[in-house]
């Protein structure tokens, strides 16, 4: 891991529990070096001309306080500084539209580059943003070999991944700081965005554009790996969940099937198709809980189920009225879905 990653990032991740960095100064995918390069190149230019004007502001009071020092001009006398004062004003005009012509032209190129982004061989991908979490959907040829999953993105390194982005209700905006920039989900509209990750590593995607109560617990957690690595997620998410055979796992399905949750979630293999809220197939294999709002662990996941307002205050979840020995059933089934 980067070294100047670490500090107030690492601590974000303590704090709201999602795996991996966020630093739009550390990219890793082609996408967010070409931003990082405007970015610097605005930051020398504008920082150079803060400069020059706490320069220009120094000089002009030292020269005000000598001209005052001397005698009075007679009138209609021209001060010697009146000329030199014309030409640095015609100078700085000059510089400043050099400045603006230099950052309007690298600004072109890079948004260039970014709409004109590799795209052959693409993963495809399609990611629906909801209050408050994040459908994410692998396209394939063949429909049995797609991949539903939630708040996780997975992503070949080397390889593009071309994402389709969507909104389900309000405005909300996709952003990877490490890989690329930001791009809105709007409702009845399909953007689009190309990734080129070049490093292996965790990382931290958000919502960027306020989307609600929560929308500070909105985030993704993302993993680049070898292309080995993940075709071996893929295809294990492509597996349904086993039918449980322990006695209490079976308890906890049918307390799943039985209750309200089946009318929201999806477990692949079983009788639970609901579509409002995140296929839960492979949940306990996912690194966080309820869109980075918790680490992922049995107890965060118990304390969810039993009062989801208090964890996250205003999301979609209904209370599911159950008894201590079935919560702790469906809890248990819940765990085991990796």
């Amino acid at each position: 891991m980067s070294r100047r990653v670490l500090g107030p990032p690492a601590l974000l991740l303590l704090l709201t529990g999602c795996a991996g960095v966020q630093s739009a100064l550390d990219p890793a995918a082609d996408q967010a070096a070409r931003i990082e390069t405007i970015w610097t190149l605005m930051l020398w230019i504008c920082g150079i001309m803060y400069l020059l004007v706490l320069a220009f502001l120094a000089a002009a009071i030292w020269k005000a306080r000598r001209r005052l020092a001397g005698p009075p001009l007679a009138q209609g006398q021209k001060s010697d500084y009146e000329q030199p004062l014309l030409r640095a004003l015609n100078g700085w005009v000059g510089l400043t539209v050099a400045g603006l012509l230099v950052l309007t032209i690298g600004s072109f190129f890079v948004d260039r580059q970014l709409a004109l982004a590799e795209a052959g061989d693409a993963l495809k991908i399609r990611i629906t943003a909801n209050q408050w979490w994040w459908k994410v959907e692998y396209e394939d040829p063949t429909p049995s070999r797609s991949i539903v999953t939630a708040n996780e993105l997975h992503l070949p390194v080397d390889r593009p991944a071309r994402i389709e982005l969507e909104a389900g209700d309000v405005i909300h905006s996709f952003w990877v700081p490490n890989l690329g920039g930001k791009q809105d989900l709007i409702p009845g509209r399909t953007n689009r965005l190309t990734l080129t990750p070049r490093r292996i590593g965790q990382f931290r995607g958000q919502c960027a554009e306020f989307c609600g109560l929560q929308h500070a617990n909105m985030a993704l957690d993302v993993t680049v790996e070898s292309p080995q690595a993940f075709a071996a997620w893929a295809e294990h998410q492509r597996q349904p969940a086993p039918p449980p055979t322990d006695p209490r796992l079976v308890h906890g399905r049918d307390v799943f099937i039985g209750a309200t949750c089946a009318n929201c979630h999806q477990i692949g293999g079983e009788a639970a198709f609901g579509e409002t809220g995140p296929n839960l197939t492979h949940l306990a294999s996912r690194p966080s809980l309820a869109a980075g709002a918790r680490p992922y662990s049995r107890g965060a996941l118990a304390g969810w189920i039993a009062d989801p307002q208090s964890l996250k205050p205003g999301n979609h979840m209904p209370y599911v009225a159950t008894t201590p020995d079935e919560l702790n059933a469906l809890v248990d089934y819940l765990d085991s879905l990796k």
